[in-house]
């Protein structure tokens, strides 16, 4: 655990228990980054290989895999192209906060079909396209209540978002990221399932806990007013 609290105590407990069991299943985590949570998949069981565009990320998961060995498999390679993969090649394939980051989510969408065996499942994570959106902000009104602010919902031009984390104790040590981002809507994320032929089997929409909003202020507002996070399973039909 670290400086990424909203992470560690609110979207990764929740995704997880989403996610279920993967004891003994052939896993692709999709979008990996450094491996963080490949390391978590492969600690619950499962024989995961990770995969990720970035060459960067993928040296620093091969890295921790030599520190600290759990069997992982990475390789550098988009989601949108898994030709490194024979069809049918996974039991599950999970993606960590990375398909709202993806330009080609329909072609994603279908590689991993393809890679699925019969009766697979797709489980993945985004921010919720409802409340993350370019017009996303927080207002404080006259009796001093945070509310939450929306605009651009149906605006598709990808964006840059630039972000840092809240509660590092030095600020001195605070860095800023810039991720790009590709907006979908809520309905663009699931009628691209449905046509490429998945069969949608629930939905999620996480609150924040309240622990975790004693000991992190910043995370209140997520319970209070909306679902910072959404999560989708959907089967490759058996």
């Amino acid at each position: 655990m670290g400086w990424d609290v909203c992470r560690d105590y609110y979207n990764n407990p929740a995704f997880l228990r989403f996610v279920g069991g993967l004891k003994g299943k052939t896993v692709l985590d999709a979008g990996c980054g450094e491996g963080y949570n490949t390391r978590l998949l492969a600690e619950l069981g499962a024989r995961v290989t990770g995969v990720d565009i970035s060459s960067k990320m993928i040296e620093f998961a091969l890295e921790e895999e030599q520190n600290r060995t759990l069997g992982i498999c990475y390789e550098v390679a988009s989601f949108s192209d898994l030709s490194l993969f024979e069809d049918e090649s996974f039991d599950v394939v999970v993606s960590f906060m990375a398909l709202m980051d993806c330009p080609n989510y329909e072609g994603a969408v279908k590689e991993v079909l393809r890679v699925l065996r019969h009766g697979g499942e797709l489980v993945f994570s985004v921010t919720h396209p409802c409340f993350m959106t370019r017009g996303f902000g927080w207002i404080e009104d006259e009796q001093g209540s945070i509310k939450l602010t929306v605009s651009d919902y149906f605006n598709s031009e990808p964006w840059v978002e630039n972000w840092g984390f809240s509660d590092i104790p030095d600020p001195e040590q605070a860095t800023q990221f810039a991720v790009p981002v590709f907006p979908k809507t809520f309905s663009e994320y699931l009628n691209v399932l449905v046509r490429t032929g998945f069969i949608l089997s629930a939905i999620e929409e996480p609150r924040a806990p309240a622990e975790a909003c004693r000991r992190y202020a910043t995370m209140q507002g997520w319970r209070d007013h909306a679902a910072l996070f959404l999560y989708i399973r959907a089967m490759k039909p058996s």
